[in-house]
């Protein structure tokens, strides 16, 4: 599998940066994540880098291929949770720091995600953004519900406040884990935290990380992130992968993937893709498939 990665982080209008993103790779595998420190409680950015730590360390502890996808997805995230508990128990004064967290793991040309709270993953294809995390947060449940409108979900005074998350409390909360999704040459997966995705429309996000060079991207995105929330800029963070090829795994899949992104119309290219994902990921995504 070949791939070009990219992350980014900003401060925004922020006095401080309680956003951290892991980047992690060994043999052939690549572990992504993101932490949000939870804004208005002490130490936010302690929860955040004690969850990138685990990370850390638990994937440069495991066999590879790890064997169970979802389970060691899973365990991090509840380890983290505890390690953020005791971290703040070692404050003086002791304090009750939480954060969010997405993950996801790629390996052998397939992808897993796994996430709590607000930060999302993306699954972007010809720029098309196929998938995303549904956020455990008040707002979002309640849009989930019908309860609110999708306009009044952007505005709602209680946006930003999480139903679950890392740390914070004792319960231990519900990891949100993916089935495996097989990956597409030229699939773009990004990780990001809500100051990134709040200011930005989907497509215009999906639009963006395929102009110029990948590398870039990222903070193209962040830069247009920043400018749109001007002068309450959040702070930004993201972490992004592109799958350029793929073993013999991957072949017979995009074949189909790789014709159509050569046809001239950008709209039914669009329509291609979203029609084939829905045939291909019907059991892991056909529920969760809806726009912004």
């Amino acid at each position: 599998m070949q791939y070009i990665i990219g992350r980014t982080s900003r401060l925004g209008n922020r006095t401080i940066n309680q956003d951290r993103v892991a980047v992690l790779e060994r043999d052939n595998t690549v572990l992504l994540g993101i932490g949000d420190g939870l804004g208005g409680k002490v130490g936010g950015e302690i929860a955040a880098q004690t969850l990138i730590n685990v990370l850390a360390k638990e994937f440069k502890d495991v066999q590879l291929p790890i064997a169970d996808p979802k389970q060691f997805l899973t365990h991090v995230l509840h380890k983290a949770h505890f390690a953020v508990i005791d971290a703040g128990r070692f404050q003086n004064p002791p304090i009750n720091p939480g954060t969010t967290a997405v993950v996801c793991l790629i390996q052998e040309g397939v992808a897993w995600w796994a996430h709590v709270g607000d930060s999302r993953l993306y699954l972007f294809r010809g720029g098309v953004p196929i998938y995303r995390t549904r956020d455990h947060s008040v707002v979002e449940s309640l849009y989930e519900k019908g309860r609110i409108s999708m306009r009044k979900r952007d505005s709602h005074p209680m946006k930003n406040y999480m139903t679950r998350c890392i740390g914070l409390t004792t319960e231990v909360p519900e990891v949100t884990v993916s089935n495996e999704v097989q990956l597409h040459v030229g699939d773009i997966l990004m990780l990001c935290s809500d100051g990134l995705w709040e200011p930005l429309d989907d497509m215009l996000m999906g639009s963006i990380l395929m102009e110029g060079k990948f590398s870039d991207a990222l903070n193209k995105a962040a830069e247009r992130a920043e400018e749109k929330s001007y002068p309450n800029s959040d702070n930004i963070t993201a972490a992004a992968i592109q799958i350029l090829s793929l073993q013999l795994v991957g072949k017979a899949l995009n074949e189909s993937y790789d014709k159509q992104v050569v046809r001239a119309d950008p709209v039914q290219t669009a329509i291609d893709v979203i029609e084939e994902t829905f045939k291909i990921y019907e059991d892991e995504m056909g529920k969760n498939m809806r726009g912004k």
